[in-house]
């Protein structure tokens, strides 16, 4: 037995090295707009979220109110950046072809911009078609919401309980264990930070792993304690 029926992965920092690249975009713009923030300080804070609840956080945080041009402005933006700049993460399609099991996608980002990253750092003939943006299942509700990680196990028809999340965010791991999942912390993207696997631990991350080249015998060990229990 496999021990898991589906294995679902989360993109921006997981599959590929964007992360990185969206905060040094988005802490530009809140800088520019009177919000000054690092992009350091920018991922560790608000890694995971929309570009849009970040600038509802901002909003709350600062009582300040941000142009709604801001949205359209960082879209533009990131996705050219994006379309020039983005990697894969170090050792992801060597680990993710070693794994038996189904796998798909579950993202907060854009359909167009998933396929984009995905077509570009060639992972996406790893998944096809399975590939589901938050905002584009359901009722659009993102993470840290679960729904998006709903909707993966429904297409699989799978039960939730046996389906292993891979996630760099807080907000992800948040969203995948409220969806009733096991969750794998990732901490090998760029953008990643001092505390960062603790805070994945605290969210509810079984074990955290810094290198992709450590996933299959990961969750092999993951697999093999389920069936244990």
């Amino acid at each position: 037995m496999s021990g898991f029926d589906l294995i679902i992965f989360d993109c921006d920092g997981v599959l590929v090295d964007s992360e990185v690249i969206a905060a040094e975009v988005e802490s530009a713009l809140l800088s520019e707009a009177g919000y000054s923030i690092s992009p350091e300080e920018l991922a560790e804070r608000f890694a995971g979220l929309t570009w849009k609840d970040i600038l509802f956080e901002v909003e709350r945080e600062s009582n300040t109110p941000l142009s709604a041009s801001l949205i359209d402005a960082s879209e533009a933006l990131l996705d050219k950046k994006l379309a020039a700049e983005v990697r894969a993460i170090d050792g992801a399609a060597v680990a993710i072809s070693r794994l038996p099991q189904p796998r798909c996608i579950c993202s907060n980002s854009s359909a167009h911009r998933l396929a984009a990253m995905l077509k570009r750092t060639g992972l996406d003939r790893l998944f096809g078609e399975r590939v589901y943006s938050a905002k584009e299942v359901g009722e659009g509700r993102t993470k840290p919401a679960p729904d998006v990680f709903l909707h993966g196990a429904s297409e699989f028809d799978v039960n939730p309980a046996n389906v292993l999340v891979i996630e760099d965010s807080v907000h992800g791991v948040e969203a995948a264990r409220a969806a009733g999942m096991r969750v794998v912390g990732f901490t090998g993207g760029s953008h990643s930070y001092p505390g960062h696997a603790d805070k994945l631990t605290e969210a509810g991350a079984e074990t955290v792993i810094a290198r992709m080249a450590d996933l299959p015998a990961t969750v092999e060990a993951l697999a093999a304690w389920s069936e244990l229990g």
